[in-house]
C-alpha cells in the first residue's frame, strides 16, 4: 500500500534525480566527452554496419503537409532542426557577453574580436592556398573557420584546472563570436534564392517573438510552438535553418525586465543548455561523424582534405594568435588578468577544433556524399590532433601555475 508520503517522496527523489542530471550536463568537460563518445560509436556504426547507418540516417521523416518541405531524412533534422537549439544557446551566450558579461564595451570586445576575426581569415586563406584552388568550389574554404565552443571548452576544462579564469573567458568569447561569424557566412553562401514570404513571416514572428519577452509573456506553451513557427518559416526561406535558432538567441533579454530576479535568457540558458550539450551535439556527431575506413586513406592525397586539415591546424593557430597579438601589440586590447603569451598558446590551439560547426559547412559546400566524406576526416583529423596538442600544452601550464602559488604554512 502506498501512502501520500511515500509518493512525494518519490517525486521528491525524481526532482532531485533530474536536477543531478541535468547539472551533470552543464559542466563543461561532459559535452566534451559525450561528444567523443558519439563519434567514436558513428565511427563504429559506420564501418561495422556502413548500410545500416546509412539506411538509418537516410531514412526520411516527414511532418505537415508538402508545402511545408518538411520531408527530411534523420540527418537533416539533426542537422537543421536539433543544432537551432544549440545555436540558440551560442545566440543567447553571444548576446550576454556582449552586453551584459565580459564583453561589455568595445575595450573588452577587441581583443576577442581580433582574435576571431583572424581565426576566420586565415584558415580560409590557409584552405585555399594548400588545396590549391579545390576549396574554392561550393564554398569549401569556410569549412576552418570556425570553432567548437562544446568541445573546446571540454578539453580546456578537462586539461586546463588551476589556469587563471582569463583563460577561458578568452577562449569562450573569441568562440562564440568566431561562430556567429560562421554562421552569417553558412547564411550568405549557402542560400540559393530566397522565399521572400517565408522570408516577411518568419521576420514578423521574430518580432512578435521580442515583443512578448518585453512584456514577459513567456509561458512555454506560447514561446515553444512560437520558436517552432518561426524555424519553418527560415527553413522555408531557403535559409538554412540553424539562422532561427541564433536570430531568435540574440532576441532573447539577458538582463532582467522590471522586477524580474533573473532575465529569460539566463532561464532559457540554464534549461537547454543540458539539452544541446546531452543530446542535441552528441546526436548530429552521430549522425555526421559516421567516416569510413577507406575516407581516411582517400583524404591523404585529397588537396580539399590538405586544405581544410591544415586551414584548422595550422591557419586557425596563426589566425588566433596573430590576432590577438596584433589586438595587444596597436594597443587596442589587452590579456585577461593574469593571461600571459604561455596561456594565449594553447587557446589559439584550441581554435583549431572546429567539430561540430565545420562539419555542418562540409555537408552544405560539397557536391557529393563522397567529398563530404573526405572533408569531414579532415576535419575529425585535425579537430581530434589540436585536442591532444592543447592537453599537453594546458597540463604544462596549469603544472607552472601551480608551482607558482605561495605554499600554505601547513605544505
Amino acid at each position: 500500500m502506498h501512502t501520500p508520503s511515500s509518493g512525494l517522496s518519490r517525486r521528491a527523489d525524481d526532482r532531485g534525480a533530474a536536477a543531478a542530471l541535468g547539472e551533470f550536463l552543464r559542466q563543461e568537460t561532459t559535452g566534451g566527452r559525450l561528444l567523443l563518445l558519439a563519434t567514436a560509436v558513428a565511427l563504429i556504426w559506420a564501418n561495422a554496419a556502413p548500410g545500416a547507418y546509412e539506411q538509418v540516417w537516410g531514412a526520411k521523416v516527414g511532418l505537415g503537409p508538402d508545402w511545408l518541405h518538411l520531408h527530411l531524412t534523420l540527418a537533416h533534422w539533426a542537422s537543421d532542426g536539433l543544432l537551432a537549439i544549440f545555436f540558440f544557446v551560442a545566440g543567447v551566450e553571444v548576446k550576454r557577453e556582449l552586453t551584459v558579461g565580459e564583453l561589455a564595451g568595445w575595450r573588452a570586445a577587441a581583443l576577442p574580436l581580433s582574435a576571431a576575426g583572424g581565426g576566420m581569415i586565415v584558415p580560409a586563406a590557409v584552405a585555399l592556398a594548400v588545396s590549391r584552388g579545390a576549396a574554392t568550389d561550393g564554398g569549401a574554404w569556410a569549412i576552418p573557420v570556425a570553432t567548437d565552443i562544446a568541445f573546446a571548452l571540454g578539453v580546456l576544462a578537462l586539461a586546463g584546472v588551476g589556469l587563471p579564469t582569463g583563460v577561458r573567458v578568452l577562449l569562450l568569447s573569441m568562440a562564440v563570436i568566431d561562430d556567429l561569424g560562421a554562421i552569417a557566412l553558412i547564411a550568405l553562401l549557402f542560400t540559393s534564392g530566397i522565399n521572400l514570404v517565408y522570408l516577411l513571416l518568419a521576420v514578423l514572428l521574430c518580432a512578435l517573438y521580442w515583443w512578448l519577452h518585453r512584456r514577459r509573456i513567456t509561458a512555454p506553451w506560447v514561446m515553444a510552438p512560437l520558436a517552432v513557427a518561426v524555424w519553418i518559416c527560415v527553413h522555408g526561406t531557403g535559409v538554412h535553418a540553424t539562422v532561427a535558432g541564433i536570430a531568435l538567441g540574440l532576441l532573447t533579454p539577458v538582463a532582467p525586465i522590471g522586477d524580474e530576479k533573473e532575465s529569460a535568457g539566463s532561464r532559457l540558458e540554464h534549461r537547454l543548455h543540458p539539452i544541446s550539450a546531452g543530446l542535441v551535439v552528441p546526436l548530429f556527431a552521430l549522425a555526421a561523424a559516421g567516416i569510413s575506413v577507406g575516407a581516411f586513406g582517400d583524404a591523404l592525397t585529397d588537396p580539399l582534405a590538405h586544405g581544410v586539415f591544415f586551414g584548422l591546424l595550422a591557419g586557425k593557430f596563426l589566425g588566433v594568435f596573430g590576432g590577438i597579438w596584433l589586438a595587444v601589440r596597436l594597443g587596442f586590447g589587452t590579456l585577461p588578468s593574469g593571461v600571459g603569451w604561455g596561456e594565449v598558446v594553447p587557446v589559439a590551439v584550441l581554435g583549431a577544433i572546429g567539430y561540430t560547426v565545420s562539419l555542418l559547412v562540409s555537408q552544405l559546400a560539397t557536391a557529393d556524399a563522397a567529398t563530404a566524406e573526405i572533408a569531414s576526416t579532415a576535419v575529425l583529423a585535425a579537430s581530434l590532433l589540436a585536442s591532444v596538442i592543447a592537453i599537453v600544452l594546458l597540463r604544462r601550464r596549469a603544472r607552472v601555475h601551480r608551482s607558482l602559488r605561495p605554499r600554505t604554512a601547513g605544505g
